[in-house]
């Protein structure tokens, strides 16, 4: 059985994201576990607060943990597995999916600020740092089902097969189309490098097509194919950038991520 960790702080985002992941569980038959993570403020600490209290604090937090997973059992009939972890997050979040072999991560995403679209946040660092594919829901997006999923994708950079055969997997679960978008600065260049891969060897059963555009607007052009095919999922693999080139070249996957009012899966290559 697959299964789904959903990473809450109890949040409106993580909340939403939450109910999104409910759902596709549900309808997959995907086993779900609810990850919290808690720290004591620096304020206890420096208070040099006593072992009880300390005790006293996380067991507080880990029965707000237990109440959100009788909760959804209750509204929701579904069972679900909580993990409360302290500590770092990374090293936390790493430690759950190696524990019950995690096939996805599902995050919450925060609404677009200066901060996050410059520096991201804990999702869309996370999208880089950890070998997983994650989920990201926005706060306005509710799951209504997925028939549509736009693999905005960059041939130039190459397209693994793995990641193809993972999303081309759970759109037959979902009875999804899929469309294998690329954008690139040349026609010639897109047909070039089209030719190097035989989707029908990968697709199966799937229903897909595969759509080159010419542009030199990558972000806004996959935005607009989201807005003009009624997109219910966007799947993309993040490249590699060094932290100085990030600024100056940023991510295209953060940047979706951290602007886009439609889930995204980032796949990691």
């Amino acid at each position: 059985m697959k299964r789904i960790i959903v990473a809450t702080d109890f949040s409106a985002e993580a909340e939403n994201a939450t109910l999104y992941a409910i759902n596709i569980a549900k309808k997959q038959g995907y086993e779900l576990i609810i990850f919290s993570l808690y720290n004591l403020s620096i304020h206890a600490l420096n208070a040099r607060a006593s072992t009880i209290t300390m005790q006293d604090l996380l067991a507080i937090k880990r029965g707000r943990l237990e109440a959100l997973m009788a909760n959804l059992n209750k509204t929701h009939h579904i069972q679900t597995i909580p993990h409360f972890a302290t500590g770092d997050f990374y090293e936390e979040i790493n430690r759950c999916i190696e524990i019950y072999d995690a096939d996805l991560l599902v995050m919450g995403m925060a609404k677009k600020s200066f901060e996050q679209d410059l520096l991201g946040n804990t999702t869309t660092s996370a999208i880089h740092k950890l070998k997983i594919p994650i989920l990201s829901i926005p706060l306005e997006v509710k799951y209504q089902g997925i028939k549509h999923i736009l693999f905005a994708c960059d041939t130039a950079n190459g397209m693994p097969n793995k990641a193809l055969e993972g999303i081309m997997s759970f759109a037959s679960t979902c009875g999804a189309t899929v469309e294998i978008f690329n954008v690139m600065e040349k026609a010639d260049a897109i047909k070039e490098k089209a030719d190097l891969y035989d989707f029908d060897t990968i697709t199966k059963d799937v229903i897909y097509y595969y759509r080159n555009i010419e542009s030199t607007e990558v972000i806004k052009a996959i935005k607009q194919e989201v807005l003009d095919t009624s997109t219910d999922l966007l799947v993309m693999v993040p490249q590699k950038h060094g932290f100085w080139d990030s600024l100056m070249h940023r991510s295209k996957t953060r940047a979706m991520a951290s602007g886009n009012n439609i889930p995204l899966l980032s796949i990691p290559m």
